[in-house]
């Protein structure tokens, strides 16, 4: 038998760039109940309600008043006093990447959701990328992993280390292929055109000898997002902004294939194939994945994929390798 669920009463709460794709996602989303925004740009949320056909709440307490969950779209240094405005109001929060900007305001943030029983998720998108959900079932005992993240220019960003914007995506990844204590970190990076650095590189040892190699960079020509890793066996790259999964694996024996593979012989090894397969990606808005996730934690009362603890890692180790560029200029 079925089990019915009621819609999860939900607002926003900052509609800046960032915020009008949340309210444009959580309109498609079916077990969601919007009942407004707020922003403190006033006019900015009365022309977005005007255009979108929303209620636009005057106070933020009257939306958390309103709800059963919101999702935070504000400014990093804004989403420790919300989030707790919101988790004190009894609501359920979702908040876009990174949770906060200090990993003490985090754990604050995990005490109060614990003690209301309230869900945290996290906006670490990447982790609802299709390509990265389509090897999200294979096993994974990764020893070495490489991550490249690069991007054009844009002003918009650049008030947060390179590493904060661009690399907490891969850190976040890493964390949750990796079932390993880390052991040591070394790390690099450049201030070219801002204040902070602007690429960065990151070599991150765990205790069960993998190692992980993070290059993020906002001055690039071309965009790339890519993550490749390296097993016993067999290498698998994602390529999260094409949408490409292709997974090459070592055999001792022939084959028998299925019909989305290919094999070859390995040159120079005595009976040793590649089995080669180029996964079907489904084409989904990773946006709307994460954020009726949020929704389907709330009804059916577990844990998101990216809980709140998980992306206080992603932070801990993020403000570590910036830690490490600062203490090097």
């Amino acid at each position: 038998m079925m089990n019915h669920f009621k819609p999860v009463k939900i607002g926003i709460i900052g509609v800046g760039h960032l915020g009008k794709f949340h309210l444009q996602q959580i309109h498609e989303i079916n077990s969601a109940d919007l009942q407004g925004i707020y922003d403190q740009d006033h006019q900015n949320a009365e022309d977005i309600g005007k255009a979108q056909g929303v209620h636009v709440f005057d106070t933020l307490d009257e939306l958390l008043a309103t709800c059963d969950a919101v999702s935070i779209v504000t400014p990093t240094t804004t989403h420790h006093e919300v989030a707790s405005q919101a988790l004190k109001n009894g609501c359920h929060v979702f908040i876009e990447k990174p949770i906060t900007k200090t990993v003490v305001e985090a754990r604050e943030l995990l005490k109060l959701a614990e003690e209301n029983r309230l869900i945290i998720q996290v906006g670490h998108i990447e982790q609802f990328n299709p390509a990265f959900l389509a090897i999200s079932n294979m096993d994974h005992a990764p020893q070495f992993i490489e991550c490249h993240r690069l991007a054009p220019f844009s002003p918009r960003g650049t008030d947060v280390p390179v590493v904060l914007d661009l690399m907490i995506h891969d850190i976040g990844i890493i964390l949750s292929m990796v079932d390993s204590p880390i052991q040591e970190v070394r790390a690099s990076g450049v201030k070219v055109v801002s204040d902070t650095a602007d690429i960065a590189n990151a070599r991150i040892e765990f205790k069960n000898g993998c190692v992980a190699n993070l290059t993020s960079s906002r001055i690039s020509q071309k965009k790339m997002r890519k993550l490749r890793f390296f097993q016993h066996n067999a290498y698998t790259t994602v390529d999260f902004l094409l949408g490409v999964v292709e997974t090459y694996h070592v055999t001792d024996h022939a084959p028998s294939l299925g019909e989305d593979e290919m094999s070859f012989k390995l040159d120079g090894h005595h009976e040793k194939y590649v089995i080669y397969k180029k996964p079907v990606v489904e084409p989904q808005n990773a946006l709307r994945l994460e954020l009726a996730h949020f929704i389907e934690s709330i009804q059916h009362q577990k844990s998101p994929v990216v809980d709140g603890h998980s992306a206080t890692e992603a932070l801990d180790l993020a403000i570590r390798i910036q830690n490490i560029i600062d203490a090097s200029y």
